[in-house]
């Protein structure tokens, strides 16, 4: 997973690391390492399309991703972090499971991470550096992260934007797992969220009834140039044209592959960065 390739390297086990996602693209040093995994599908750049492609691989049972088992059992890892949080997020840990038993040393460690909130990110951060032997490198992480959230705590003001958090667009996914919790150490009032568990389809009529005060663009697995290409084709949606915060310019694409959907280290600068647009957009209704 990318966000498990950006833990590792974050608590100082980068230099262990021998191979990653198609995927992982942070840090810089990640990028040059040998790939494991690779997209089954087409290239779509459409949300919508996107979408109906994806319901109907799991419809028929098709895994989105595959796993190139010959390339894992060269490298032979001691460990392989996976995840059973989202079938459409990554991997599944099944195809993992049954590519490192028949890996030739079949020594292999499977860890999977299934975070719901920022503290089980943290506890996860917390659970590598025990199993890489960088407990040193992630506690400092760690004193810092919370530290940094420790901050925003004291600085969330009364006001509190009810602020609405779109992980999809076509169709509208609400805020799941722990981006409601960023919203909140943001200093918003999440709204239509989903914290801890799946996010879900939302109907354009009851976003059009609950009229956020702000409104965040930030749908998995693009970044901000795909992102405001999936902010124009809303244009013809009524609901969308009618809500204050979009005509009033209270609206905050986000690249949310990077910052939004990704459960590492990151998420702090989430938090940090929604604060900060909270101090510029315009007057709400509080």
């Amino acid at each position: 997973m990318p966000s498990a390739t950006e833990i590792l390297f974050a608590i100082g086990a980068g230099d262990d690391v021998v191979a990653v996602t198609h995927e992982c693209d942070y840090p810089r040093e990640a990028v040059r390492l040998p790939k494991v995994t690779s997209s089954t599908g087409p290239e779509l750049r459409d949300a919508g399309a996107i979408d109906r492609h994806v319901r109907a691989a799991i419809h028929a049972g098709s895994s989105l991703y595959a796993l190139d088992a010959e390339l894992l059992d060269r490298l032979d890892p001691d460990l392989i972090v996976t995840q059973e949080l989202c079938a459409v997020c990554a991997v599944s840990y099944d195809i993992v499971a049954t590519a490192a038993k028949r890996l030739r040393s079949r020594h292999a460690r499977i860890i999977s991470l299934e975070p719901s909130s920022l503290d089980d990110v943290l506890a996860n951060i917390e659970l590598l550096g025990q199993i890489t032997g960088r407990s040193d490198g992630t506690q400092r992480l760690i004193e810092a992260l919370r530290s940094r959230v420790a901050i925003l705590r004291q600085r969330a003001g009364n006001g509190r934007p009810r602020t609405l958090l779109l992980e999809w667009t076509d169709p509208p996914m609400s805020a799941g797992h722990w981006i409601p919790e960023l919203i909140e150490l943001a200093g918003g009032t999440p709204i239509l969220a989903d914290p801890r568990v799946n996010s879900r389809r939302l109907e354009w009529d009851a976003i059009g009834a609950a009229d956020p005060d702000a409104v965040i663009v930030a749908p998995c697995g693009f970044d901000l140039t795909k992102t405001k290409n999936a902010i124009e084709q809303l244009a013809g949606i009524p609901q969308w044209r009618s809500l204050r915060a979009v005509r009033e310019g209270r609206l905050l694409p986000f690249d949310g592959n990077a910052y939004v959907s990704r459960p590492g280290p990151r998420l702090v600068d989430t938090a940090e960065m929604i604060a900060q647009w909270y101090t510029t957009v315009a007057e709400y209704a509080g």
